[in-house]
């Protein structure tokens, strides 16, 4: 008796790790993102973890800002896979800077984080620091 219940609860426990194992974005966010960022995005900025709220969006405007959300630190060694981590970047920049996505959006593909991924940043808040002053020559008002 005791056998066939295991082997039902195997079954069930293995039919439910694709759900599991391609999480939804937003979990994802949670699970390895809010930590620093928080739930809602707010950052930590007296710490150095930048408000992403109306901002993020407009990094998506720049070749090299779009880049920069792919090659930071905590998203390039994040456990997600690349598409995880595609999906979880579409959602997050959606969810917290959905006015400020440029018109021409192109959603992040698997294949754009495997490249962009193991191209880290010697100087994280550098690189963000040129990419914000580079909007705010273009006329944005980012921080």
């Amino acid at each position: 008796m005791r056998a066939p219940f295991l082997a039902v609860m195997f079954a069930v426990a293995l039919a439910s790790l694709p759900a599991v194992a391609g999480a939804e974005p937003q979990r994802d966010f949670q699970t390895h993102c809010s930590g620093c960022h928080q739930m809602d995005g707010s950052g930590a900025p007296k710490f150095g973890i930048p408000d992403m709220r109306h901002a993020v969006g407009h990094f998506l405007r720049l070749p090299e800002g779009r880049h920069f959300l792919v090659k930071v630190p905590g998203t390039a060694n994040s456990p997600l896979g690349h598409a995880d981590t595609a999906a979880m970047l579409n959602w997050m920049v959606f969810a917290f800077s959905r006015d400020e996505v440029p018109a021409d959006f192109r959603p992040y593909t698997a294949q754009e984080v495997a490249r962009l991924r193991g191209q880290t940043f010697h100087d994280v808040p550098g690189a963000r620091a040129e990419i914000v002053r580079r909007l705010r020559a273009d006329g944005l008002d980012i921080q």
